[in-house]
């Protein structure tokens, strides 16, 4: 299709065994970058908010930082509004490359801006927070091209991005094979001491020797969230164990990419391990439409062994309810086994949701804002949203759901326009990357609120960054 793609990505233009994924010179030995940045520390500003995507909410485990508890919930979003403060004042805003979708993301944003309106929208400063989360999880795709011009920036800001997720995951694993050490004491407390019947029964499982465990939060505070660290891990360390970067280097990404599957199935969260699939099934696909041959058949293969001996080990440390939850993906019907889980939430988003709030329910209504911001108590005129149609269908109605879908799908679109008009294969290659590692946080849409979270961050920013890194790179004629 593409004519005569290598069977290994020479990161730099020199041999594989120097290939410098994680340093050196840009690609092609043009340094689009003014100073090239090498060696494993992050460096500039893209690498550093990439490393506080994790480290913000871990510093939620430092004992006595539940007083901060929303400044630092926080911080990565205020990070992401002081960037685009940054390039749009300091930097003139400047555009580089064409995005897919821009133009309904704005419109996205013009829609929630009006929702500040909404007659149901009380107090007003839950309506500006509410519009200042969308606004903070959306405006990567605009300020991060500015900070990514060369695909060396792109691979190495993806490099952190899986040692960041790695360690999330190691972390999540460990808390399930020693809880005494790595899960934090205030954490299991609220869970397993004071959270009642409900709460621990979704909370928790059996593992070894009957005892009752926390679902690992990883470097988050919540159960199960090092599920998404895990997805993260996962396909960002099999994609890296198998590029031309050393033995070394290999081992580690392959540790991480394990690190990131044990997690999955100990989070207990069948919905992320079926989209990592998903965004496995996703690289290989592209991959094939690229006749990148071998590559396919490593990558499949290694995935099918990760996946496999992945649920031994995670059955040895969790005991066999592991087993027995992910194994009821294949024994039960999965349309039904969807519609019982969360099919059942998001069928009430298109029949009674649309019935009741055609053009919304007003501004945070729903989630952490409707806590921190709105109201509460008995009258509480708070509203529960678990994924993510319900989340837009009760903040923006019909319209919402309609312009956030169509920029999703657009940008979806020419992401793989993107790989088709890329001249260079190596250019393809890590254009494919991004878009599998995005195409599990579109299925998530089905299944949990990714776009009202950090997870929804990561997904623009990755946009931002591959189409600053492509934006000068030749394309097919």
């Amino acid at each position: 299709m593409y004519g005569n793609p290598p069977d290994t990505i020479e990161w730099d233009g020199v041999e594989p065994d120097e290939a410098a994924l994680f340093g050196g010179a840009d690609w092609d030995g043009i340094e689009t970058d003014p100073d090239p940045p090498s060696g494993w520390m992050p460096t500039g500003f893209i690498e550093w908010f990439a490393v506080g995507l994790t480290l913000l909410p871990a510093l939620l485990f430092i004992p006595g930082s539940q007083a901060y508890r929303l400044p630092i919930r926080t911080g990565a979003y205020a990070a992401s509004l002081a960037a685009f403060a940054i390039w749009w004042f300091y930097r003139g805003g400047r555009q580089r490359g064409r995005r897919p979708g821009s133009g309904l993301i704005g419109l996205t944003l013009l829609w929630v801006g009006l929702m500040i309106l909404h007659p149901q929208t009380n107090p007003m400063l839950v309506g500006v927070a509410q519009f200042s989360l969308y606004f903070s999880i959306l405006c990567p795709v605009f300020w991060a091209p500015a900070f990514v011009v060369s695909r060396h920036k792109l691979v190495r800001t993806l490099v952190v991005l899986l040692v960041c997720n790695g360690i999330n995951s190691a972390v999540g694993v460990m808390q399930v094979y020693n809880p005494d050490t790595w899960m934090p004491r205030q954490l299991s407390s609220v869970y397993l001491d004071t959270g009642g019947d409900t709460l621990l029964a979704a909370s928790t499982f059996v593992g070894v020797n009957g005892r009752r465990m926390l679902r690992p939060p990883g470097l988050f505070d919540s159960p199960g969230a090092v599920a998404g660290a895990g997805m993260v891990a996962t396909i960002l360390g099999l994609v890296f164990c198998l590029e031309p970067i050393g033995l070394a280097r290999r081992g580690v990404s392959m540790a991480f990419a394990m690190a990131g599957m044990l997690a999955l199935y100990l989070s207990h969260v069948r919905a992320a391990f079926v989209m990592t699939l998903g965004m496995m099934a996703a690289y290989l696909v592209m991959l094939a439409w690229q006749e990148q041959k071998k590559r396919a058949a490593g990558f499949g293969a290694l995935g099918f062994g990760m996946v496999v001996v992945g649920l031994s080990l995670a059955t040895t440390l969790g005991g066999e309810g592991i087993s027995e939850r992910f194994m009821t993906l294949l024994e039960a019907d999965p349309r039904d086994l969807y519609y019982q889980s969360r099919g059942i939430q998001v069928k009430s988003a298109m029949t009674e949701l649309v019935d009741e709030y055609p053009f919304g329910a007003g501004l945070g209504r729903w989630g952490m804002l409707s806590y921190y911001f709105g109201d509460s108590g008995p009258n509480s005129r708070g509203l529960f949203a678990e994924v993510q149609p319900n989340a837009w269908m009760l903040d923006g109605g019909v319209p919402l759901v309609a312009l956030y879908g169509l920029a999703l799908i657009a940008t979806l679109l020419g992401d793989l326009r993107l790989i088709r008009t890329l001249a260079d294969p190596e250019d393809r290659l890590v254009t494919t990357i991004v878009v599998a590692a995005n195409v599990g946080t579109i299925g998530l849409v089905f299944t949990f609120v990714p776009f009202g979270t950090v997870v929804g961050m990561q997904f623009w920013l990755l946009e931002g960054m591959l189409h600053g890194a492509m934006a000068d790179r030749p394309r097919v004629q």
